[in-house]
């Protein structure tokens, strides 16, 4: 065989594929040393274990991009690095060999491409797909790589290197077991002592031996703890640097901008992701592993894993049940429509009058709507905490990181709640949470819902309404009214909510983003101002926000930054903030995990036990709440036909509202006050301990003529 001429810079040959050969066999090239190796097998094993291996491997990025071509090297020191285009990047004096065919030609003095990402093999894992035999996965601390092979036999060959490379850096195959390492020693003086006697020695004299062994062992014990303990630090160093590198590499940015890398910060589970069930090979598993791979490489996120950072158990009294996990099975099946087709059909008309038909909506209000900012109250009751101790400080970033949590559950909503009708109403009593919350929609023109919730130690309120303004492929929500927050020591909070945008409305993937700048401003010693930052097309770190906390002197004392889908940090000081600072954050509050059965609509677990007809609840409620609305009930329950019967029905009633409100129609729980904001007057919960609802209306009753004719002459 004849051996192939070598750049003695590249792992490419300059000599072309044989011609006719179609689909050539995979081969091994090593740099140096001129040699192809035409077979794939453990002779070729031995020499990779003391060479770098590389090659070019198809790696799944999401539906968008589908699977794309990188150049992987895999070191002999157990690091496999990955980048877009391949480069020269062999380690100076040692072999590469070269797994697989790659195309000539290319130009040998393009810029060497930057690496988009590091594994560190020895935190690591893989495993072969079952479903198709040039599939593998690399399982690292914060990712699945998902990666392709052109033929069979490549994969066997990458599978190989792996295994050899793992021989030096401690990998261990999907199915087998990490070595354990014991830092209990133990030593038996049995056999010397024996030994010594059958020598004569006296037994004064063995049991002196006996003690100086026993002496020696134990300072050797001790540095073989010390051993262990920095043996364990070295891996978690490891998961740190991996986790930087992702974060820092992906997202372009400099110096390691928004790696949020506390002392904490990866702490990993020991064994979540360097010790996986070997039940994990059925092709279903394969489905949804890839189904929910992430391409960092276009996107980056936060990752922490400390389970401290979960919410809180707030609990004040036991509910006595168990709140459901997910939606009713829908009954019918679901027929898509096209927001286009209904706006073309209707051009010329007038849309307010246009009834949607259910399927844009999601089945909840947005009297619920409104509930759903305070899933995370905890951080309301930590802040009582942080101002009764007297650090106000920590209680104005509490109620900052509240602020900015209520948009999280935004993320992947692309249906809009029910309008509610005048008069509707939405009780939220969860006293595991330690809340009571109440919301009326107060004014139908304009469009006012009004809200009061009391916790332990302060109380919120609000009135808001939505400007909108139509732009062709997207639709842009300027919020009007302000959220009030008090504290039982009279400290009070005040701010407004930012702009929301939804882009791509006729075309493309919907999606909504939120920009501008919030002011939070307080009575006291401190403010905070915090912007989130719009979303520009080619921005890779969507969602950002960043902000800080000044004194009544207008210096900065802290600062927040983060994302407003996923966490946010503080760090105390002036100045921006640099690496070194954000490895120092520490956290404010962190998003609650997705529910495992996601539908379309891809509500919370807090937003999916909202509209929940609880035992007993039914009995007590007045008949203006949401949950005995019949369109909003038909759809939760996949009832699409009927949804559309009663929506429609309850708009034509929602029209009569205008005059309702004309002909002096009041709102029976909230007022205004000499400000002109709606606030709460008390006697809900007392009306509904006695269940004394005489004054509340059927709202959702049918069109009488006694309804029509009573509106008529008013």
């Amino acid at each position: 065989m004849r051996v192939k001429e070598m750049h003695p810079l590249c792992c490419i040959t300059l000599e072309s594929p044989s011609i006719g050969d179609g689909s050539p066999e995979p081969t091994l090239l090593r740099t140096g040393s001129a040699v192809n190796y035409s077979t794939i097998g453990s002779d070729v094993n031995a020499d990779v274990s003391s060479t770098s291996v590389a090659g070019i491997l198809h790696k799944w990025t999401n539906y968008g991009k589908g699977w794309r071509s990188r150049w992987f090297t895999l070191r002999n020191n157990g690091v496999l690095s990955y980048s877009k285009t391949r480069r020269p990047d062999a380690p100076p004096g040692n072999d590469v060999v070269l797994i697989g065919s790659v195309v000539s030609g290319r130009r040998s003095g393009r810029k060497p491409g930057k690496s988009v990402g590091i594994v560190h093999l020895k935190i690591s894992s893989f495993r072969e797909s079952k479903s198709d035999d040039r599939r593998f996965y690399i399982f690292t601390a914060t990712k699945t790589l998902h990666l392709r092979t052109n033929t069979k036999r490549e994969r066997v060959a990458w599978i190989e290197a792996l295994i050899s490379a793992g021989s030096l850096s401690s990998l261990r195959p999907q199915n087998g077991s990490i070595p354990h390492l014991t830092r209990d020693l133990s030593i038996s003086t049995e056999r010397l002592k024996k030994r010594l006697i059958e020598e004569g020695i006296g037994e004064g004299l063995v049991k002196d031996c006996e003690q100086i062994m026993l002496s020696e062992f134990s300072g050797i014990q001790g540095q073989f703890q010390v051993l262990c303990e920095d043996r364990s630090n070295l891996l978690d160093t490891l998961r740190q640097l991996e986790a930087a590198n992702i974060e820092a590499e992906v997202s372009g940015v400099n110096d390691g901008e928004y790696q949020l890398m506390k002392n904490e910060y990866m702490n990993l589970a020991r064994g979540k992701y360097s010790e996986r069930s070997t039940t994990e090979s059925s092709d279903d598993i394969e489905k949804q592993e890839f189904e929910e791979a992430s391409d960092e490489e276009a996107e980056t996120h936060f990752f922490d894993t400390m389970e401290s950072f979960s919410e809180p158990d707030h609990c004040s009294g036991s509910t006595g049940f168990q709140r459901r996990k997910k939606l009713p099975d829908p009954i019918e099946k679901e027929k898509g429509v096209s927001l286009w087709s209904m706006i073309k059909d209707n051009i010329g008309k007038d849309l307010t009058r246009v009834c949607l038909p259910v399927y844009f909506n999601e089945p909840i209000s947005s009297l619920q709507k409104c509930f759903e900012d305070l899933e995370y109250s905890y951080l309301l009751d930590q802040a009582y905490e942080h101002g009764k101790a007297g650090n106000s400080l920590l209680r104005i970033l509490s109620v900052a990181a509240f602020a900015v949590s209520g948009y999280a559950s935004s993320e992947g909503r692309h249906c809009k709640p029910f309008n509610p009708l005048l008069g509707e109403t939405y009780e939220a009593d969860y006293p595991d949470k330690g809340i009571r919350f109440f919301s009326e929609k107060v004014s139908h023109h304009p469009t006012l819902i009004a809200c009061h919730c009391e916790g332990k130690g302060w109380k919120f309120w609000c009135d808001t309404n939505i400007k909108s303004k139509f732009w062709g492929r997207s639709i842009q929500l300027d919020p009007v009214g302000t959220l009030n927050l008090e504290f039982d020591d009279g400290e009070i909070f005040q701010w407004s909510k930012v702009t929301t945008s939804i882009y791509n409305l006729i075309l493309g993937n919907i999606y909504c983003d939120h920009h501008g700048t919030m002011h939070i401003q307080g009575n006291r010693q401190h403010s905070c101002k915090v912007k989130f930052k719009e979303q520009s097309i080619l921005d890779r770190n969507p969602h950002q926000v960043h902000g800080f906390v000044e004194d009544v002197s207008g210096k900065k004392v802290s600062q927040i930054f983060g994302k407003w889908d996923d966490s946010i940090y503080y760090v105390n000081g002036e100045g921006n903030i640099n690496s070194k600072d954000r490895s120092e954050a520490s956290l404010l509050w962190k998003r609650n995990k997705p529910p495992p059965d996601l539908t379309r609509y891809n509500l919370t677990s807090f937003a999916i036990t909202m509209n929940e007809l609880t035992p007993g609840l039914k009995e007590k409620l007045p008949p203006t709440d949401s949950r005995l609305r019949p369109d909003q009930r038909h759809l939760e329950n996949g009832e699409y036909d009927k949804a559309n019967v009663e929506k429609l029905r309850l708009e034509t009633r929602q029209r009569m509202s205008r005059k309702m409100q004309e002909h002096g129609w009041k709102p029976r729980w909230f007022e205004k006050d000499g400000e002109g904001t709606f606030r709460y007057v008390g006697g809900y919960w007392e009306a509904r301990q006695h269940g004394k609802w005489d004054e509340c209306p059927n709202i959702f009753g049918e069109i009488t003529q006694d309804l029509i004719t009573s509106l008529q002459d008013s």
